[in-house]
């Protein structure tokens, strides 16, 4: 596998160029390859960060366990509608503002480059954490079914590294091999989960014979249990529909492909998550959800499959495994992209040490961020192995709801930028709801959710009085603060660079 100096990467990581080191127009010859990703392939990326396999047999078993039991069907459709509201504002300006860097762009357009300096390492935190923690579920379900069909006994760490490996390839080269690993995996994730709606639906509930009920869509069983904990998996489940915009300088035609890839991510998830965990609660019947699922702990990531056991069939269910392997690695392959893009972003505009806004010159790839990714995740999986931890509890649980949180503060931000650039570019959209009203709704509705779920996050770890339950989401504030100290340095030391934080980069 080509390889840079990861080490000499990471001395230069927080430190901006000297002035006259690297020209802007320099920087600016390294471009992603354009016009290569309509509507649906960009659709497939971020459809696969939400990993629709992944979510309903690792993620909603442990929401409703841990959340708000049968009402979690409920929290799925109220976190689709705040989505959708985000997305009116979001989608808004990225037709006048394109841009690899995202959340950071648009903040620092939108509010401050200081606060753009902060939504950058923001975002590093949170796509990180989603990324690496994943590792942990892909390594404990691997493992789990080698042992099972093999009679092998795999460590979940050398199941993780395993396809941190292949990751590492695939990111280094160009994105549309990624595209294409991406959609056979996507379809037939879909596909399995299908299978698996459509025999609960035509068996009925409660095993099979049994009726329906509408009860877990009611406020009641919404705000049953620990709401906070519902909606952070809930918008967990999601995350990575926004990263659409990270792919606008790839896009053909980014005005219109990247409002429709966002709009038909969020709908198709959404749809998809709500239905089939109200079928999955409707399946073992909404009264005993919570005790079968405790007893099941500490893997309710089995629920699904002991679903597929009664209402599939072995074969299937034995298909559904090796497909939430695979679902696991896709989102894996999706976030890993996002993230290295966005270091590719941040290494172009100075906030990062400039070799990380390069280009490969073969494959048009953002090849250094994809090897510092790599090589961050390698460090985080050799620590909780060497801990012992258990790799979903603790490992997959607790990074991918720090990266929820940071998601979701980033998400609140972008959208006070939304507003508040529209405010200053008034002319370019006389829409109020998309530019004013929409916006406003979506930031605070998303700050409201991220600060709820914070209170809680000591339910996470299990255990209320741990300095763990405020610890980590503590990282969220210590990174924006570093942002902040970066983009200060980037003023300082290139004027020029600070002018241009955040810029379109479209026609």
């Amino acid at each position: 596998m080509p390889t840079i100096n990861a080490t000499a990467a990471w001395k230069g990581l927080v430190m901006s160029e000297q002035p006259g080191r690297t020209s802007l127009e320099q920087r600016d010859s390294h471009n992603l390859g354009g016009g290569r990703l309509g509507v649906l392939p960009i659709a497939f990326f971020v459809v696969s960060a939400a990993a629709p396999l992944t979510a309903m047999a690792g993620g909603a078993p442990v929401a409703m366990l841990m959340g708000n039991g049968p009402g979690i069907p409920a929290a799925y459709v109220l976190v689709t509608v705040m989505l959708l509201v985000f997305s009116v504002g979001y989608t808004a300006m990225a037709r006048h503002h394109t841009s690899t860097g995202a959340f950071y762009s648009y903040v620092a357009r939108g509010l401050s480059r200081h606060l753009g300096g902060a939504a950058a390492w923001m975002a590093l935190l949170g796509y990180n954490a989603m990324q690496i923690g994943l590792y942990g579920l892909f390594g404990a379900v691997t493992s789990g079914f080698l042992a099972e069909e093999f009679g092998l006994d795999v460590p979940w760490w050398a199941s993780a590294l395993a396809a941190l490996a292949i990751i590492a390839v695939l990111g280094y080269r160009r994105v549309d091999l990624s595209v294409k690993v991406l959609g056979i995996l996507v379809a037939l994730e879909f596909l399995v989960v299908l299978v698996l709606d459509a025999a609960i639906a035509i068996k009925g509930g409660e095993g099979g014979g049994g009726s329906f009920t509408l009860e877990p869509f009611t406020p009641a069983a919404l705000t049953s249990g620990s709401l906070g904990i519902a909606l952070l998996f809930g918008a967990a489940s999601f995350i990575g529909f926004e990263a659409t915009t990270i792919y606008s300088e790839e896009a053909k035609d980014a005005k219109r492909t990247v409002p429709r890839a966002t709009y038909a991510a969020v709908l198709t998830i959404g749809a998809f998550y709500s239905i089939t965990t109200w079928l999955m609660v409707n399946a073992q019947g909404a009264g005993s959800l919570v005790d079968f699922l405790a007893v099941l702990e500490p893997d309710p990531t089995a629920f699904l499959f002991v679903l597929g056991g009664t209402y599939i069939g072995g074969t299937l269910t034995m298909t559904m495994s090796v497909l939430l392997i695979t679902s696991v690695f896709a989102a894996l392959l999706a976030f890993h992209n996002a993230v290295a893009r966005y270091l590719f972003a941040l290494g172009r505009e100075g906030l990062v040490t400039e070799r990380l806004g390069r280009t490969h010159a073969a494959h048009s790839s953002p090849h250094a961020g994809s090897v510092i990714q790599s090589a961050l995740a390698v460090l985080v999986i050799a620590v909780f192995a060497v801990r012992g931890a258990d790799p979903v509890l603790t490992f997959f649980t607790w990074l991918t709801q720090l990266g929820t949180l940071a998601i979701l503060a980033l998400m609140a931000l972008a959208s006070f930028a939304v507003l508040a650039f529209f405010s200053r570019n008034g002319g370019l959209d006389a829409n109020v709801w998309r530019t004013r009203i929409a916006p406003l709704l979506g930031g605070v509705m998303m700050a409201a959710v991220a600060v709820y779920a914070t209170s809680q996050f000591g339910l996470l770890i299990g255990d209320t009085t741990s300095p763990l339950g405020w610890a980590l989401p503590a990282l969220i504030p210590v990174a924006a603060v570093i942002g902040v100290i970066g983009a200060e340095r980037l003023r300082k030391r290139s004027p020029e660079l600070w002018e241009h934080m955040g810029r379109h980069r479209g026609d």
